[in-house]
């Protein structure tokens, strides 16, 4: 009798150069995804409100929850672009810090120190005039010590300032201005011009005006180039002008 059942066929071993090469992955999965024009506008709309809170009420009086409500989101969605309050608050200042600094390079690149140093003075009070809640959230930083700032500022200011003083010191070589103190001739201008978005409620209301208008903030700019420049003139040096070193 015959057994019927038949020997089971040898497995067929494929060939190694018949086996398919690795699927590679996207090149969109592996590189970093660009954000999306949408993100970029949602990032923007919450930056702007998280200034104002920060500037009105400091780091640690302003909430992710109050933000989030001005904007119409909840706090759980506002999380989902910044991890957290300190996150959000260093990415104000950077904004506000890359702004600013944008007008320091420019004064470092220029051969003419009257109109390098107009257009600056104009610059930081634009800057005061149209972006005030920026300057009060540096300054409320700045006052308390810079404690969540101060390695950016040291960073990113110290060296645009030096750059800033060696341009200032080749005028001076070159017989353009006046030898003074160019670091502290710096931090002048940057008060004077900051004092505009500080106190500028203070400003208006001693000018008996709801808010200073785009000629006040003209006349402030005549008369700080005016000084500034007047101080520079190279008749106006002193022999030995004190802390001039």
């Amino acid at each position: 009798m015959t057994d019927a059942r038949q020997p089971s066929p040898a497995p067929t071993r494929r060939r190694p150069e018949a086996l398919s090469p690795p699927t590679a992955a996207p090149a969109a999965e592996t590189a970093a995804k660009a954000p999306t024009a949408s993100r970029l506008l949602k990032e923007q709309g919450i930056l702007t409100e998280a200034e104002n809170h920060f500037a009105q009420f400091g780091f640690e009086g302003a909430s992710l929850e109050s933000i989030a409500a001005a904007i119409g989101i909840s706090r759980h969605n506002l999380l989902y672009y910044f991890p957290n309050k300190e996150a959000l608050y260093q990415r104000v200042l950077d904004d506000v810090l890359t702004q600013w600094l944008a007008g320091m390079e420019d004064l470092s690149h220029s051969d003419d120190p009257q109109q390098a140093l107009r257009r600056y003075i104009r610059a930081k009070l634009r800057y005061s005039r149209e972006r005030p809640n920026g300057a009060k959230v540096f300054t409320k930083e700045v006052i308390a010590g810079a404690p969540r700032y101060g390695k950016a500022i040291a960073a990113r200011v110290g060296p645009l300032l030096k750059a800033e003083v060696r341009t200032f010191e080749r005028w001076a070589r070159e017989g353009r201005i006046a030898r003074v103190n160019f670091t502290h001739l710096m931090f002048i201008i940057w008060s004077v011009t900051q004092a505009y978005a500080e106190q500028e409620a203070q400003f208006a209301l001693l000018l008996g005006k709801p808010a200073l208008t785009e000629r006040d903030y003209g006349k402030a700019e005549e008369l700080i180039c005016r000084m500034v420049i007047k101080a520079l003139e190279p008749d106006a040096a002193l022999d030995n002008p004190p802390g001039a070193d």
